[in-house]
């Protein structure tokens, strides 16, 4: 192999906003070297997508870069910029530390600064290190659970790629996912980490990817950009449906050939076919959720950031049961719980309650970290949702793609939008129609209020309802004085009266008294009973809600 003549065992550093992102000096000698690297497998690849392709013998390839050579340079990469970083005093962000770029050089013979290793020579960069320890500091990620999480055991490949022909990797705890990026998503963060860390310093509870390192692998002669986030599907929690929502309709349902995956991804027709009622939750979770979803398409909007989507994940807590019944044939409740994240505000449910403190934790019941839910059929239901694909910004060729989409198509219900009608699209359809509040029952005490009570202005309508209450109760009053005509100097009886409606049954009984000639008593009958003014004002009160009658003291 050429070596790298004064690169090998040299590091640098750079500052320019798009300095790293680039080729660098020695590029060409290193794509002589690396293009060896598994010849074999990739002149016969048989699948490709994008920059995604698998090569004969089934393994992975990303720019010609074989799965197991990317993983292993990534974390030789993320051990060496985290160890050199501890070295480095702590301080305050300062605006040029957003822009600075490090770059070391591994030569697979190692040197004084890197050990040898049995991969091909490559480059690996790191985008402003500074600016993510911070970063991973305000989510409470120390430096040696960092390395532990992504350096210590092998990173596990997640089989789907997506739409972009990404590769994902997973830390063997669950805790961290990595993504390759293109060079315009790249360049992209990069010029958003200021704003990104005034966010954050705001409110660091957000449903927005939580960024944690940005670095690139240069490697045969190309730049293989990776970006490190939190996971939001963990891997001990079956996910029984997995949607992608952006709230468009164009062309929004799931392919065949994703259809036929093991875990499909569905969309938003999908979604409005599957689950036509919604996810129904609670009122203060429905409220906290759709408070969260505001204020971060608010911030998306702010950055012209567009295209995004939610990621919904549900798992089923009724059908996992039912599923273990039929394995072990037994019922019991699941009550396992995947391993305790190390980042805060990582699940779905510490992302939207916005009332505990930042650097504290947060304990819930949610058994697993997801947001407790039900369906249309009342089944429990955990959602684990984000918002994902992120680095999209409303430049010139999404102007031109929403322009040509609108000629052909309805231009409000393609995904390619402008910035401000795509965040409120996107909040009306999350919050309309695919969360919804529970509804509430009325109380059994509020319904015998309501149908005794006779409110002190009335249309047409109640005023004929109340009459016939009044008319019930004065029958109810003659049967009552005319049991007792017989013994005049008798009190006529009171009829029973709950606790909790004498107050309304009183005014209506005093109402109905008033003008009613249906007695059967010669008194009443010869007169129209007039009010008794001496009477004693305590009596008065006493028995102003009874029939008139003539009462003897």
């Amino acid at each position: 192999m050429a070596a790298a003549g004064p690169e090998s065992g040299g590091s640098s550093s750079s500052s320019g906003g798009g300095g790293g992102l680039t080729g660098a000096p020695g590029t060409n000698t290193l794509k002589k070297s690396l293009e060896m690297a598994g010849s074999s497998g990739h002149s016969s690849q048989t699948i490709k997508k994008g920059h995604r392709g698998v090569d004969s013998t089934g393994e992975t390839t990303y720019k010609k870069t074989t799965s197991s050579a990317l993983k292993g340079a990534i974390q030789l990469g993320i051990t060496h910029t985290v160890g050199s970083l501890s070295t480095k005093p702590e301080r305050d962000v300062l605006m040029q530390d957003f822009y600075v770029v490090e770059s070391i050089f591994f030569p697979s013979e190692g040197s004084n600064l890197t050990p040898a290793h049995h991969y091909n020579d490559f480059r690996f960069k790191t985008y402003a290190p500074v600016a993510f320890r911070y970063f991973r500091e305000l989510f409470g990620i120390r430096p040696d659970d960092y390395l532990c999480s992504l350096c210590s055991e092998p990173l596990i490949e997640l089989s789907n790629s997506g739409a972009s022909g990404s590769i994902f990797y997973v830390s063997s705890d669950d805790e961290f996912i990595i993504k390759t990026v293109q060079h315009k998503e790249a360049e992209f963060l990069q010029k958003l980490l200021p704003g990104y860390y005034m966010n954050l310093n705001q409110n660091p509870r957000t449903l927005l990817p939580k960024f944690y390192g940005l670095y690139c692998v240069q490697a045969g002669g190309k730049n293989i950009r990776i970006v490190v986030m939190n996971n939001l599907l963990p891997r001990s929690v079956r996910m029984h449906q997995k949607y992608d929502l952006k709230g468009s309709t164009y062309k929004r349902r799931a392919s065949q050939k994703e259809r036929e995956k093991v875990f499909p991804t569905y969309k938003d027709l999908d979604f409005m076919q599957d689950v036509q009622d919604g996810l129904f939750l609670d009122a203060d979770m429905y409220n906290a959720l759709c408070k969260t979803l505001q204020r971060d398409c608010l911030v998306l909007q702010s950055f012209k950031i567009m295209d995004y989507s939610l990621l919904v994940a549900v798992h089923n807590l009724d059908q996992a049961q039912r599923e273990r019944a039929v394995v072990d044939g037994s019922s019991q409740a699941d009550m396992r719980r995947p391993a305790a994240q190390k980042a805060l505000y990582s699940t779905a449910m510490e992302s939207i309650q916005g009332e505990a403190r930042r650097g504290g934790t947060v304990e819930t019941d949610d058994q697993m970290g997801g947001i407790p839910s039900r369906n249309s059929k009342g089944e429990r239901l955990l959602l684990y949702i984000g918002i994902i694909d992120v680095l999209q910004s409303y430049r010139f060729m999404k102007k031109l793609e929403h322009s040509w989409k609108a000629l052909v198509h309805d231009g409000d219900t393609v995904s390619v939008h402008r910035p401000s009608f795509y965040a409120e699209r996107f909040q009306r359809f999350m919050c309309n129609m695919v969360f919804k509040k529970i509804p509430l029952k009325p109380s059994p005490s509020k319904k015998s209020r309501s149908g005794v009570a006779a409110p002190r202005r009335s249309g047409p309508s109640q005023t004929q309802a109340v009459c016939e209450t009044k008319v019930q109760v004065t029958m109810e009053a003659e049967v009552e004085q005319g049991s007792q005509l017989g013994r005049p100097d008798l009190l006529p009886q009171t009829p029973p009266v709950d606790e909790a409606n004498s107050d309304s049954a009183a005014t209506t009984l005093s109402t109905s008294s008033l003008g009613s000639r249906g007695y059967n008593s010669p008194a009443n009958s010869a007169s129209p009973g007039p009010s008794m003014p001496d009477q004693p004002s305590g009596l008065t009160e006493q028995f102003e809600d009874l029939p008139e009658t003539e009462i003897s003291f």
